[in-house]
């Protein structure tokens, strides 16, 4: 793996925040793999690690909520990506609503969408979840105000997994 390193440390992709609700559950974690993966119809795959607890929730979501951060939401990505939602009601922790299919949307994002699950597919010890985007919005901003810069994997290098890799 010592040699792929050199290509996958220049990489520093957007991270996002993925919610789930299904049979009166939510969970939620702190991805760093995702992409838009169709032009027509516009669709985007989020890639979810197998051995957490928003894998579990999510197997049986119709829908899933997908959340860019802002670069100073810092403490969200730990909240999602440092904590277990076996141990911790992350929702108790931040300001959300229910959207479209009763997914959970944060109410702080920087911009977000609501995807119905048309896939998933099985990729090493993560699932690919294919969502096409049925909702969407993002933070209000007054007029002139530019957004700032979107959280990525480098900001979010010194986040201890809530759940191990393995």
């Amino acid at each position: 793996m010592a040699a792929m390193d050199v290509f996958l440390d220049r990489l520093d992709p957007d991270m996002c925040v993925v919610t789930a609700a299904a049979h009166g559950e939510r969970a939620g974690c702190l991805v760093g793999f995702s992409s838009q993966c169709s032009i027509r119809p516009v669709q985007y795959v989020v890639w979810i690690s197998d051995v957490n607890r928003t894998f579990r929730v999510a197997r049986s979501a119709d829908v899933l909520a997908v959340h860019l951060l802002a670069r100073d939401q810092r403490g969200t990505a730990e909240l999602f990506g440092g904590l277990t939602g076996d141990d911790v009601d992350k929702f108790r922790r931040v300001s959300w609503r229910e959207a479209y299919g009763g997914a959970a949307v944060l109410a702080d994002a920087e911009a977000w969408f609501v995807g119905r699950v048309v896939e998933r597919t099985a990729g090493g010890d993560h699932v690919g979840f294919v969502l096409e985007p049925v909702e969407w919005g993002g933070r209000e901003r007054a007029a002139g105000q530019d957004a700032g810069p979107l959280l990525r994997l480098a900001d979010a290098r010194t986040v201890r997994p809530g759940h191990p890799v393995d």
